[in-house]
């Protein structure tokens, strides 16, 4: 690798753009970018992402060349710095600091102040005149140093730095003098080597190969791990390293640093909003450890400064044409933009900002669609809130900053370990911290919602949160958190761990207790978004609902019909389970009738209900899919009840119970099997809906029944079960004396189907993929068992996702891409679809638009998400429903 370039230059002479993130990742092409287009930017150099997986699949080595790239590098920083790295005069310090080409905020390792020893140091006070800025900056660089590089935990220096404010009777880190910070820097030197048994290094250059080095070692930590898992981010070889020229914000009181974001990243309002703080370094926001000051008290305070971070914020979203998240900092009055990236924000922002910009020309709306929005925004639009109306004061333990919006309820937890855990048994959980930390994303993750003490708007708790749709209180000052007791208190009520507590992250509520959340009200922005959307669909959703009340819903968030009605949920009822009972119990076919005519009328009333609120739209039936044995008692005492119930002997009832057991009751005696041995079960259905239909249709409601013929696996099964539904039919009209129009078709989801679906299509009407049944049997996966190896299975890289959850597409999705032709070429008519849990899926959503599939079915909170993935895969590929741009409202 002599001759391959390692080292990409930014600053009057820049090597990289906006377009080479995946090369150099995305802090470092978009540093470039900024040089490019003239924003203020601190010149340096980015070792490549391939050099990170070089480095790391090598055992540290470097490869041949980089050094020499990485010594050129600081050349080109000296020069245009006009300083020198060591020097004893002029000296120059730099930050190192990761970039993957996807953000990952706080997950990997960063590192100020390099350069700096004993020399630096008072060439730095000769230079500036301000030993405690010199000694601030050593301090902080030995404390980083030693954490980042050689594993010596940040709390030994927090501890010695607590001891020395405690000694001297200061309380804020900012009132220590210089003689306080020279004094802290000899013991944070005794500290380093204390736990590492080395002086602490004194040659940059050797200070900067180490800092390299751990910045790619940080691309494996744990929590660089888990953030990727969490976030689905995957096929990223490595980060980018950026080595950097320092401004100071810790220089002097006309000094400072901070974060900012275009517009809101909460509510999206079009406003700059953000932190800073004064005489401070960048990891003092980010990590909460002092409370910063909301970004307007710069207009007041350093208006001048204020004004040219506007103009700078206002070119930077017109540039990249999206909300900007942009770290900043001001060195004695000096303004310099230190990154820029696409800002995290909450649903409710990002279709706000989306909307706003396409209203004033930022973007088209093929662009807002495509990149301003995720389905996980919609999601997060769709989740429960508390009501504005309810909360007491006595109830309110806390008020603290509004971070992530949303409403959680949990049991408090203090250790994200614990929270892991607690998820993992299925319970809902706060977690409660000081402030969090990368090393706590993966209690983050499984936590219902986050609070913290400490930390401001624009702190790692509050960045993640938001990302991910977390609710989240960030700042409570009023509650003082113990992890030794595990307990929070306001001063007049004392919270323990396992206690039940609500935070609204809209707010920024803390409530004792377990509120009540209601449905969430959406904004006209969606409404509008929605719209936009819809006119770039080429395939429908429907939703999978078998009550009126999830039909009316559905309906609601735009499904255009129900494409999975399961029968079996109507049975559990209590006033139907019963009959469902007696008929299993039936020793002969008449018995069985006799049950069954019992059940009829709960069943037509069912159907009559989704029937009614779908009314005009397509409604897909299954016919009875599980078998008959879990609708019947297992435990002694259980099956003692139900026989009273029943009217039969428990001993009977017993053994019915066990001659119905089945050794692998998926691939047993359920779906179409049960209706070809027991006809009567798939008559009594179809009688249901066919006169319910046909009596809803003398009151002008348009029924418009599918009928799906389960688990066929060959087509005799389905003729036979077919013509068992067209004879019930016919004999229902002649009854009524009128007819309706309705569908017969099959859900494929045993292997065979897909392979013979030809034959399957010559004699059906429409087919639905039930990918949660043909995952099981293609890989062999049972669905109820996996959980215990399959995330195993993702850790080690066996399985890129959970199959359960995104389509296998190698593998199930070959079976239904063969399925899919198969189907087409016995009946070019035929209507397909998926109606499996994959169906509310995005990216299972774009696999099936690709099949040209008709439809795709999810549950109704997940209408609007695959309605916004069919659109994204429309733009994706190049294709438009509606060409009449002036008919987009």
């Amino acid at each position: 690798m002599a001759d391959s370039k390692f080292v990409y230059r930014f600053g009057k002479i820049t090597d990289g753009n906006r377009t080479m993130r995946e090369l150099i990742g995305g802090k470092g092409a978009n540093l470039a970018e900024m040089c490019n287009i003239g924003i203020p930017v601190p010149p340096g150099f980015t070792l490549s992402t391939e050099t990170c997986k070089f480095v790391i699949d090598h055992n540290m080595q470097w490869p041949e060349g980089l050094e020499k790239q990485v010594l050129d590098g600081i050349k080109h920083v000296e020069s245009e710095m006009a300083a020198k790295l060591g020097d004893s005069k002029n000296p120059l310090l730099l930050s190192v600091r990761s970039g993957a080409a996807v953000s990952m905020p706080g997950m990997m390792d960063t590192i100020l102040n390099l350069g700096i020893n004993d020399d630096v140091v008072e060439a730095i006070i000769a230079k500036t005149g301000n030993e405690r800025f010199a000694y601030d900056s050593y301090r902080r660089f030995i404390d980083m140093f030693g954490d980042v590089v050689m594993g010596v935990s940040h709390e030994y220096f927090e501890d010695a730095m607590q001891h020395l404010k405690d000694e001297v009777g200061i309380e804020e880190d900012v009132n220590l003098g210089a003689d306080h910070l020279k004094t802290l820097t000899d013991r944070y030197k005794a500290i380093y080597r204390h736990h590492t048994g080395h002086m602490f290094p004194e040659d940059p250059v050797e200070q900067l190969k180490f800092a390299i080095n751990a910045v790619f070692k940080s691309w494996n930590s744990s929590r660089a791990i888990k953030y990727r898992e969490v976030s689905h981010i995957t096929g990223l070889i490595g980060t980018g390293v950026n080595v950097q020229a320092m401004v100071f914000g810790n220089m002097s009181s006309d000094s400072a640093t901070g974060v900012c974001f275009t517009r809101n990243p909460s509510t999206g309002a079009d406003e700059l909003y953000g932190e800073y703080l004064v005489n401070a370094q960048g990891e003092d926001v980010v990590a909460g450890i002092r409370t910063p000051q909301p970004i307007r008290e710069m207009k007041k305070n350093m208006a001048d400064v204020y004004d040219e971070l506007c103009q700078y914020t206002n070119k930077l979203e017109a540039h990249y044409k999206n909300m900007q998240d942009i770290e900043f900092t001001i060195q004695e009055g000096k303004l310099y933009i230190l990154q820029t990236r696409n800002g995290k924000r909450t649903g409710a922002a990002a279709v706000k900002i989306a909307v706003d910009l396409v209203n004033n020309g930022v973007v088209t709306k093929e662009e807002a669609i495509s990149a301003l929005v995720e389905p996980e925004h919609i999601e997060q639009l769709l989740h429960p809130q508390f009501s504005t109306q309810d909360v007491l004061d006595k109830e309110v333990l806390g008020k603290g900053l509004p971070a992530s919006p949303g409403a959680a309820v949990g049991k408090v937890v203090f250790d994200s370990k614990d929270a892991e855990k607690a998820a993992e048994q299925g319970e809902m959980v706060i977690l409660v911290r000081i402030e969090t930390s990368p090393e706590d994303v993966g209690g983050m993750s499984s936590a219902e919602g986050i609070l913290t003490s400490r930390g401001g708007m624009t702190s790692h708790a509050a960045v993640v949160a938001r990302g991910w749709g977390k609710p989240c209180v960030a700042g409570c000052s009023d509650i003082v958190i113990n992890y030794k007791t595990k307990t929070f208190t306001n001063g007049e009520v004392t919270v323990k761990e396992g206690d039940w507590i609500s935070i609204d992250g809209t707010r920024g509520l803390v409530m004792l207790g377990q509120r009540e959340m209601h449905p969430p009200v959406l904004s006209e922005e969606y409404d509008t978004f929605m719209r936009w959307v819809g006119t770039f669909e080429k395939m429908e959703v429907r939703a999978n609902a078998e009550t009126p009340e999830d039909a009316s819903l559905a309906r609601s968030l735009g499904a255009k019909g129900i494409g999975l009605a399961r029968t079996e949920h109507m049975f559990f009822k209590d006033d139907r389970v019963t009959a469902v009972r007696r008929m299993i119990v039936s020793e002969n076919e008449v018995e069985r009738r006799k049950a069954l005519a019992h059940l009829l009328p709960y069943q037509k009333e069912d159907f009559k209900g989704i029937f009614k609120k779908m009314n005009g739209l397509p409604v897909t039936v299954r016919l009875l899919d599980p078998p008959l044995h879990e609708f019947l008692p297992h435990t002694k005492e259980e099956i003692k009840v139900v026989a009273e119930q029943l009217g039969i002997t428990k001993e009977k009832l017993a053994r019915k119970v066990e001659a119905l057991q089945e050794f692998n009751p998926m691939l047993g005696h359920r779906g179409c099997r049960l209706g070809i041995t027991h006809p009567e079960i798939t008559e009594m259905q179809t009688r249901a809906i066919i006169e319910a239909a046909l009596e809803l249709k003398k009151d002008d409601i348009e029924a418009i029944p599918e009928i799906m013929i389960p688990l066929v696996g060959n087509v005799r099964e389905f003729v036979n079960q077919r013509s068992i539904v067209e004879q019930t039919a016919e004999k229902v009209f002649a009854e009524y004396n009128d007819r309706i129009s309705f569908k017969i078709g099959t859900m494929i989801e045993v292997p065979r189907a897909a392979i013979t679906a030809n034959e399957i299509a010559r004699e059906a009407e429409f087919f639905s993929f039930g990918t949660n049944d043909l995952t099981q049997m293609t890989l062999g996966y049972s669905r109820d068992d996996a959980a215990k190896f399959i995330p195993h299975y993702l850790e080690e890289g066996i399985l890129a996702d959970d199959p359960f959850q995104t389509l296998d597409k190698k593998g199930v999705g070959e079976l239904v891409h063969m399925g899919t032709e198969l189907g087409h070429a016995g009946n070019p008519n035929i209507k397909i679809g998926i109606c499996g849990e994959h169906g509310g899926d995005p990216a299972s959503i774009e696999f099936c638009y690709q099949l040209g599939m008709n439809y795709v079915s999810c549950s109704p909170y997940r209408v609007p998400i695959a309605h916004l993935a069919i659109a994204q895969a429309v733009i994706k590929h190049g294709e438009r429903k509606n060409q009449d741009q002036a008919a987009l409202v």
